[in-house]
């Protein structure tokens, strides 16, 4: 499956595999698919629990992107789960202010989850 890749900048022709391989020291995680690029071993969960739970959560991001979605769903998730706003008006916010549809896993550079953690501190009133 084509998958863009954030570590190399392009889509590439991503291999489906398990946690077993990308986790090897999570045996809760050993039977979920992934898709891993080839290229430099960056990868992407999947749509496990759903009726295509092989299909990528989003693009393949690398190892300091994956973390700054983590953190980006840290101060972004309490605001909807707390009631402070809806989901849907989360992200109808975050998409207003960007331009474009959101999705954390659609992010691709450092500096977009940089804009993206600086729209959501405004959001949440600091």
């Amino acid at each position: 499956m084509d998958i863009y890749c954030c570590g190399c900048k392009d889509d590439v022709n991503a291999t489906l595999t398990n946690g077993a391989e990308i986790y090897a020291h999570r045996a809760d995680l050993k039977d979920l698919p992934f898709w891993k690029c080839e290229n430099c071993g960056n990868f992407v969960g999947c749509h496990h629990k759903t009726n295509n739970p092989t299909k990528p959560l989003g693009n393949i991001p690398t190892k300091e992107l994956r973390n700054a979605r983590q953190h980006i769903h840290k101060i972004l998730d309490p605001i909807w789960e707390n009631k402070i706003m809806s989901r849907g008006q989360v992200y109808a916010a975050l998409a207003k202010r960007l331009g474009y549809q959101y999705h954390t896993a659609e992010i691709k550079t450092v500096d977009e989850a940089r804009k993206v953690y600086s729209i959501i501190k405004e959001i949440k009133g600091g």
